[in-house]
């Protein structure tokens, strides 16, 4: 038997893919591989800048964040409503390449001042979330809610061995050439992206129309969002997603600006962190994510990490010390790229194409960074009534309680008329 068919008869085996799926989720799998591979290259860096800036001054870059994010978000609305997806998605991953060849320059004339690297933060974490968004909006016009609790667990896996390529090629890199040359390295990883788009895109079901243009204006996902009891669900999911986020990386910038000195040893251990957090993640996504989904269904699966996160916090109000915040926050990145981002994208199986990529877009960048700006300053005004560490992270339980219900509730609310599988099934070259 040839190799190529042994090695396809065992990844439909292992993973359940389909015969005309196989192509379009190895094109997927190199998208994110590439996508995230070239974020990581750059988060260590950002991190160190955050802490470069001030620990107590983080707010204020988070607040920056998401007030570029607010101006952003129109012109987004504006553009999918005038390009069809063919030019769209293209023009996003050139947009963003193109913006870090100029922070590259950047930082090459103004070596030492400290307006870039702050910008430079604040981009990054904008960059992030948009590129992220505008694969997963793809990838939910590409496969359906059945195919989705199957495939996505396996297509999340080439994100995270993009976020292992990321961060070790970072490490090596950084011994040999200038730290803002790993810019314009991160952005020809980027093309590798944009090549991936332009195939998977020739793959899709010419019935499904991918020339289509989205009716509405800059904010047509925000009245969608304000129409939809889901939608707002999931913004809801968001929010409390993205403040317990918040408070463990305030708690985790301020522990570990504490306990090291060093910027050298702080980039280290942010790192390696990064690293343990790809590694368990990769296993999540391979072996558990689609079969925890089969198994329990979606809304148990998103229910999982909450639970979890709620008894890390619990552990962190009596001990914050460096080794739990570090294991507190490897849980809690990995089950959430591992187990609840996968499910989380099937929520947008269910609504129109409309909200996949204008109301989502919403949510995964306005409201995620949105909270991120309102929780950075709950967490510096809690700290500025007396409130410590260990008392933050005590209000944090029944949080993550609840994010925990509301996770199970939208998974039982998930439609299944989509369910049967295949409505987008793919045609070869």
């Amino acid at each position: 038997m040839p190799r190529p068919e042994l090695a396809d008869r065992l990844a439909r085996r292992m993973f359940g893919l389909q015969p005309h799926e196989t192509g379009p989720v190895a094109l997927a799998f190199a998208y994110f591989f590439c996508l995230l591979a070239s974020y990581y290259l750059l988060r260590p860096v950002r991190d160190e800048m955050g802490i470069r800036a001030g620990v107590d001054d983080l707010q204020w870059l988070f607040t920056a964040t998401f007030l570029v994010m607010l101006a952003l978000t129109p012109l987004f609305g504006r553009a999918s409503a005038a390009w069809p997806r063919a030019r769209l998605i293209p023009a996003v991953y050139g947009f963003f390449g193109a913006s870090l060849l100029l922070f590259y320059l950047l930082f090459l004339g103004l070596p030492g001042n400290p307006w870039p690297a702050r910008a430079f933060y604040v981009w990054i974490s904008i960059y992030n979330l948009f590129v992220v968004s505008v694969f997963w909006s793809f990838m939910t016009d590409v496969f359906d809610a059945a195919q989705g609790k199957r495939l996505f667990g396996l297509i999340s896996a080439g994100g995270s061995l993009g976020a292992i390529a990321g961060p070790t090629a970072a490490a090596v890199l950084a011994q040999q050439i200038q730290t803002e040359a790993l810019l314009p390295t991160a952005a020809l990883v980027l093309t590798g992206a944009l090549w991936a788009v332009l195939r998977l895109s020739r793959r899709i079901d010419p019935r499904r129309h991918p020339g289509e243009r989205l009716a509405g204006g800059a904010w047509e996902g925000l009245r969608l969002l304000t129409e939809s009891r889901q939608l707002q669900g999931i913004a809801l999911f968001i929010w409390l997603y993205t403040t317990l986020s918040t408070f463990l990386y305030f708690s985790q910038a301020h522990i570990v600006a504490n306990a090291y000195t060093s910027s050298a040893d702080r980039t280290a251990v942010f790192a390696l962190i990064d690293l343990a957090v790809n590694g368990l993640t990769l296993l999540l996504q391979l072996f558990v994510s689609g079969r925890l989904m089969q198994g329990l269904g979606v809304g148990p699966t998103l229910a999982a990490v909450p639970l979890l996160l709620a008894g890390g916090f619990a552990l962190l109000a009596f001990s914050p010390i460096v080794s739990i915040v570090v294991a507190v926050q490897v849980v809690r990145r990995a089950g959430n790229y591992g187990i609840t981002r996968p499910a989380r994208e099937v929520l947008f199986t269910g609504v129109d194409r409309a909200s996949r990529y204008k109301a989502k877009n919403i949510v995964d960048t306005l409201v995620y960074r949105g909270g991120d700006a309102l929780a950075g300053w709950l967490f510096a005004g809690l700290k500025g009534v007396g409130l410590g560490l260990n008392g933050i992270a005590l209000l944090a339980v029944p949080l993550a309680l609840g994010w925990s219900w509301l996770g199970w509730r939208l998974g039982r609310a998930l439609p299944t008329r989509n369910d049967q599988g295949g409505r987008h099934a793919s045609t070869p070259d």
